[in-house]
């Protein structure tokens, strides 16, 4: 056999055993192996979206997926993000930092539902060309979240608490 035959074959079975080793180690963390990424330490995200979607939007959020987002090895300096919608892909991140027993499940709910409304009442567009996600109609719609002045009060007095 060829030089050149036998360093291709044995690059091609160096390339194969290195292609089943990437397939069989998974990557993700464990957590989201086992499917369980909307369960925490502290709080069951998929029951508290299905309990306030019944209550207050009549389950007529289908096909979201919950999730908590992934945890940053920092935790920022100015300000926190407690959660995010993709709404084209129907996916509600929330904060990883808000699974702690020190969060009161009442604000969790706050924050789940904020996000949530997002997906029911629709932005406006301004006249520079951006959009505006928290309109006058999201806005009173919030404040008619039972614990809203409470879970505000809240995050002001522990912001400190999620940042460097």
């Amino acid at each position: 056999m060829e030089p050149s035959r036998r360093i291709n074959r044995a690059l091609k079975g160096n390339m194969a055993r290195r292609t089943k080793r990437k397939i069989a180690r998974s990557r993700l963390p464990l957590q989201r192996q086992f499917g369980l990424e909307t369960e925490g330490r502290y709080f069951d995200l998929r029951g508290l979206f299905n309990k306030l979607n019944a209550r207050h939007f009549g389950n007529r959020l289908r096909g979201y997926k919950i999730v908590w987002g992934r945890k940053r090895r920092d935790r920022p300096k100015e300000y926190f993000i407690f959660g995010t919608i993709q709404e084209e892909d129907r996916i509600i991140r929330i904060n990883p930092w808000l699974d702690q027993r020190f969060v009161p499940l009442w604000f969790l709910e706050y924050i789940l539902y904020h996000e949530m409304l997002h997906a029911v009442v629709p932005d406006k567009a301004r006249g520079n060309g951006r959009r505006c996600v928290h309109t006058d109609e999201f806005n009173r719609r919030e404040r008619e979240f039972r614990f809203y002045k409470r879970a505000r009060r809240w995050e002001d007095e522990n912001l400190a608490r999620f940042l460097r």
